[in-house]
């Protein structure tokens, strides 16, 4: 009886200590084969669990939609992400002002470029680019009617090349709309989410699809804006939208206010189907742009068309994901039958671990204009895309290219983010033109070759990020990326310039501040 109350009193000990009592009473005994497996279910359930209940609070917050998780394709939304609701800024008096969105954000990002290709002499270059924004917007309180006004002023330091709209463009609205807002106007979902129609009419800076072909080119220092209408029959979180856009592009000027390119408009209709979001998303898209004759585009006349469709989704729990679009365009270019056509497509697989590693491949292509002579035009016109997922050092844009590329992802906090890539780039037609080569900022540097006998590789390249958020109001970005150049541009380089480099490389730091957390 004694030793059996000690042995009782030694297991409670060891309880309390935190000490498996079975081990503490015989050190020597293995957990059982019984109680592993019942452990191993126990964990792979409470990871089940946390699965669900993130995919049930992602339902909530987002409807229907979701990312699609391809490279540097997540567009940036109304309004944009350094903007926030008043009465979660931390200002007391302000706690109840629901109906008012503001935002002030400035980023500073110092550049190293040594041989810059885009440049017609191959010198160092340290540009300091400051880019400043405010905004203000209205929403809720005098609905049907709201209103948002944003302003942005870019310029440019201590660099060794005249300056250009690419960088400068002083004390400039990219945005200023009225908005009509009917928020039940179609109904609801099956999920219960409210199906709006929207009407906008003024200034718009906006990003669709995967921001290949309608971006504000976020990395420029300066921003894509137009000046139009926009509607979209329900929102992001419904199972089905449509979005139509009429707008004119604006010039951008950089001491002046920007003003309407009067000979363009362009024109789009963008469907997103979100119903078998758990199988794919499907955006069935079309565009136009009609530019008519006139001095300002050498009278040039442009009717083009585009009827495109992409596709992207999560497979199941598997880590995998993939993404991708194909662009036909037909019409009229400069007198000349317009008939080219484009296409990305990105796999990727995400790991199970702490870092979240994304490992993905990617690939691209747009057509070049294969034959000179003849009276096809088949150079694929990527309408107002940003560069910046084609390659880091803003080379390579989505025209004449055949581009495959590697990467791969990584966020070891919520702070801290990376990534790295290598990509390999071809002109599409050796006949036509590489389009950033020797053409920053004059338009007309030497970056063709009609005989196609300089070659078709451009070269390859290497890159990597690295970002980290200080606090809620600070971020910082390290770059790198190291470009080798190919036989394509020695030779017009040799041609152009009397020599050619091998490489290229581009440094730069970031620092973005944002006055709300």
């Amino acid at each position: 009886m004694k030793t059996q109350n000690g042995l009782l009193l030694a297991i409670a000990i060891n309880s309390l200590l935190g000490i498996t009592p079975i081990l503490a009473a015989n050190d020597n005994r293995q957990t059982s084969p019984s109680e592993l497996e019942r452990q191993q279910k126990e964990k792979a359930q409470i990871l089940l669990r946390k699965k669900e209940v993130a995919k049930e609070e992602n339902i909530k917050k987002n409807g229907y939609y979701q990312e699609a998780g391809s490279y540097s394709t997540k567009r940036i939304p109304t309004p944009p992400n350094y903007v926030r609701n008043l009465s979660k800024t931390g200002i007391e008096s302000a706690k109840d002002v629901t109906w008012l969105d503001v935002g002030l954000e400035t980023r500073f990002r110092y550049e190293y470029r040594d041989n810059d290709i885009r440049r017609k002499t191959a010198v160092v270059d340290e540009p300091l680019l400051i880019r400043t924004r405010a905004y203000f917007g209205v929403k809720e309180i005098l609905d049907p009617f709201r209103f948002a006004l944003e302003v942005q002023d870019s310029r440019r330091y201590n660099s060794q090349f005249d300056t250009d709209v690419r960088d400068v463009n002083e004390f400039e609205l990219i945005s200023g709309y009225g908005e009509l807002y009917f928020k039940n106007a179609f109904g609801k979902d099956d999920l219960g989410n409210a199906r709006p129609f929207n009407f906008k009419a003024g200034r718009f800076n906006f990003e669709f699809l995967d921001r290949r072909l309608i971006g504000a080119n976020e990395w420029r220092n300066t921003t894509n804006t137009f000046q139009g209408f926009q509607s979209a029959l329900g929102s992001e979180k419904n199972d089905w939208q449509l979005d139509l856009l009429a707008l004119q592009p604006l010039e951008r000027l950089k001491y002046q206010w920007d003003i309407p390119v009067d000979e363009q408009w362009f024109s789009a209709a963008i469907g997103h189907w979100r119903k078998w979001r758990d199988i794919i998303t499907l955006e069935p898209y079309y565009m136009a742009l009609r530019q008519d004759a006139a001095a300002k585009n050498s009278f040039v006349a442009k009717d083009i068309h585009a009827t495109a469709l992409r596709g992207y989704a999560w497979v199941g729990d598997t880590g995998l994901n993939y993404d991708f679009d194909v662009i036909y365009q037909f019409g009229t270019n400069n007198g000349q039958a317009h008939d080219a056509y484009g296409y990305t497509t990105e796999i990727g697989y995400t790991f199970e671990h702490d870092w979240k590693p994304r490992l993905s491949a990617s690939y691209g292509y747009a057509s070049g204009d294969e034959n000179p002579n003849d009276n096809t035009d088949n150079r694929f016109e990527r309408f107002f895309g940003f560069a910046r997922p084609w390659s880091a050092d803003d080379y390579i844009v989505f025209e004449n290219v055949s581009a495959p590329k590697i990467r791969l992802e990584f966020a070891p906090s919520k702070k801290f983010r990376g990534d790295i890539g290598y990509g390999w780039y071809w002109l599409a037609s050796a006949t036509d033109r590489f389009n950033n080569l020797n053409t920053v900022p004059d338009s007309k540097g030497l970056n063709r070759d009609k005989t196609g006998k300089s070659g078709d590789y451009l070269g390859d390249s290497i890159d990597f990020r690295l970002r980290y958020k200080i606090d809620p109001r600070i971020e910082t970005t390290f770059g790198y990326s190291h470009f080798n150049t190919g036989e394509f541009v020695q030779n017009i380089q040799d041609r152009s310039q009397g020599r050619h480099v091998d490489g290229s490389d581009f440094f730069y730091l970031e620092i973005t501040l944002n006055a709300f957390k």
